[in-house]
């Protein structure tokens, strides 16, 4: 494979179908409100996370849908509410993968889970991605299907993100509600939101 330029594209091209078939499986197969409650893992969204990933392409990344950071005035408007359904868009209670420009701003970042906390309007939504990295000041949402080596993930409060629902790559699973309500009190005491 060393040295193989067109056979790597080959292989990218071949990812990147069997990835939109999963994820357009999902969509068709869901059947809306999950019964099982908190920790509802959807099925095709576990499967694609075994599939390698072009990030130069990634949902999220560029134009109209591209992620990005919200204001302080639209982060006091939000009103953050635990409505998750997986029906294959991001709703309020999901962590879904999406591009996450880095907070320098200068064009690089990565494709991440974000845990979604309220809805902007019907096709936005606002949310906080989550490292597995414990850093100062973020919040444990403990561990789920969203990270393939089930590691636990801290939820990062400081920086509140855009993320339109063509921006988002997949649905990656639904967080319990004790998890998500300790992540947006965190979210809401530090930027001023009123319930």
């Amino acid at each position: 494979m060393a040295g193989g330029g067109s056979e790597g594209g080959l292989l990218r091209l071949l990812a990147r179908a069997v990835t939109d078939v999963l994820v357009g499986s999902q969509r068709r197969g869901a059947s809306g409100r999950s019964s099982r409650g908190g920790s509802a893992t959807l099925r095709s969204a576990s499967r694609a996370q075994l599939v390698p990933h072009d990030e130069s392409d990634s949902p999220g990344r560029n134009g109209a849908g591209a992620t990005r950071d919200l204001t302080a005035a639209e982060i006091r408007s939000l009103r953050p509410s635990y409505e998750p359904h997986p029906d294959g868009d991001p709703d309020p209670g999901e962590i879904v993968w999406t591009w996450v420009p880095y907070a320098e701003h200068d064009g690089r970042g990565k494709d991440r889970p974000v845990l979604i906390i309220a809805r902007i309007d019907g096709g936005t939504t606002a949310g906080c991605y989550l490292s597995t990295k414990p850093h100062r000041g973020f919040v444990s949402v403990g561990s789920g299907g969203w990270d393939s080596q089930g590691r636990e993930s801290f939820l990062a409060p400081d920086r509140v993100l855009r993320i339109t629902d063509s921006g988002m790559r997949r649905e990656g699973h639904v967080l319990d509600r004790e998890h998500f309500v300790t992540a947006v009190q965190t979210v809401a005491r530090l930027h001023g939101i009123r319930g």
